[in-house]
């Protein structure tokens, strides 16, 4: 178990600048690792592997539940972090608002893969269900095997490979 993993796992008392150092820096350790994840996930979304993309989604889970605890544990301990350490919590914010502006960026991504989904979807389906008839000289002249006729309605392909 890794040095930040258990301080923020554990309830520590800060008593002194080591411990606020040392709850900081795991603080900040885990949102570095989760912006790792992240940027990676958004640059997969760019890409349009979206497969790959969701093969994040476990260790995204994880570091962010790491960085929550780390952040509660800040909020417990936020007047000894300032007395003891106001620099690290000065990076600490700064840390922070950086990873805001990337968790920005993977929304906006996100949102445009998912419209460009339901727009192929949206798609598929009105071909899919679009009536083939032929035009006739009336409204009840069809050709084929009656209203419903689909003469060229074959199966529907969808690859799962983007």
């Amino acid at each position: 178990m890794s040095v930040a993993r258990r301080v923020l796992d554990e309830r520590p008392r800060i008593s002194g600048p080591l411990d606020a150092r040392a709850l900081v820096e795991a603080v900040i350790e885990a949102l570095g690792g989760l912006s790792h994840v992240v940027g990676e996930e958004t640059a997969l979304l760019r890409a349009g592997k979206l497969k790959e993309a969701m093969d994040r989604e476990p260790r995204k889970t994880e570091l962010a539940g790491i960085y929550m605890r780390g952040v509660e544990q800040v909020k417990l301990n936020a007047v000894a972090l300032a007395r003891f350490a106001p620099e690290q919590v000065r990076r600490l914010k700064a840390e922070h608002g950086a990873f805001q502006t990337l968790i920005e960026t993977n929304q906006m991504v996100l949102a445009t893969a998912r419209a460009v989904s339901e727009s192929i979807v949206r798609d598929l389906a009105a071909d899919a269900n679009k009536a083939m008839r032929a035009p006739g000289y009336g409204p009840t002249a069809t050709v084929g095997a009656g209203a419903f006729a689909r003469p060229n309605a074959g199966p529907l392909v969808i690859s799962r490979n983007l």
